[in-house]
């Protein structure tokens, strides 16, 4: 077992790993035991009773954040050339088609968000090897795939975040940086925990939400009382 650091063993001694937090309470004891000299992100992970192998049980989605996630977004268009005004106007990045998908093809990914049209989706499936382990492919069911490539540019560069359930029955983001008003931390993390229980699968049984736990980047997990997240 690796051995702790000072640091971590302060962190440790201000709070009870085996009490659950109410969610304030918990944001609250996470920015206290966090001491990255970055702006950590705070995350929330959430244990699901669902089995995601059955495409049934499967949660998915996205949301946007009301206080956004604190990072600027990185967002490419890949669309046809009419589309493309509207792309800019709407703060993309980068777009175009062919120049950015043999860009990609030659290992270049240094964006958070890829937008793309229905039309376009063929040649964009194409990378499906190379975007799909790095979480870039377009999706229409996370609003990615879409002819408003404008309105999509917007909610990405406003906090909006997608999320899915791993083959654990985890959902693992983030949800603000450490930086922010714990009251804006708590607003966040609730938008994302109500869009999780509006996506509950009809095939789910027995308890939905099983735990709850916050923490930052290379802290500890606080458990968080599922009842204190309006659940």
């Amino acid at each position: 077992m690796a051995k702790l650091t000072k640091k971590q063993k302060e962190a440790l001694a201000k709070f009870d790993k085996n009490r659950v937090y109410t969610l304030e309470e918990a944001v609250d004891v996470v920015k206290n035991i966090t001491y990255t000299k970055f702006d950590a992100s705070v995350d929330i992970d959430v244990r699901l009773g669902v089995d995601p192998r059955k495409a049934n049980q499967m949660v998915r989605g996205s949301v946007t954040l009301p206080h956004g996630t604190g990072k600027t977004v990185r967002v490419l268009v890949l669309c046809t050339p009419e589309k493309e005004e509207e792309a800019k106007a709407a703060g993309a990045d980068y777009f175009g088609l062919d120049e950015y998908i043999d860009k990609i093809k030659g290992g270049w990914t240094d964006v958070d968000v890829i937008i793309t049209m229905p039309s376009v989706m063929p040649k964009v499936g194409a990378l499906g090897r190379i975007l799909g382990p790095r979480g870039l492919m377009p999706n229409p069911k996370t609003g990615t795939v879409t002819m408003e490539v404008g309105k999509a540019v917007q909610e990405a560069k406003a906090g909006k975040i997608d999320f899915k359930v791993d083959k654990f029955g985890i959902i693992h983001t983030a949800v603000a940086k450490v930086s922010f008003d714990s009251q804006k931390i708590v607003d966040n993390a609730k938008e994302v925990l109500q869009m999780i229980m509006k996506l509950k699968p009809a095939a789910a049984k027995g308890t939905y939400v099983k735990s709850i736990a916050i923490s930052s980047t290379m802290s500890a997990g606080v458990k968080v009382d599922t009842k204190s997240a309006s659940l």
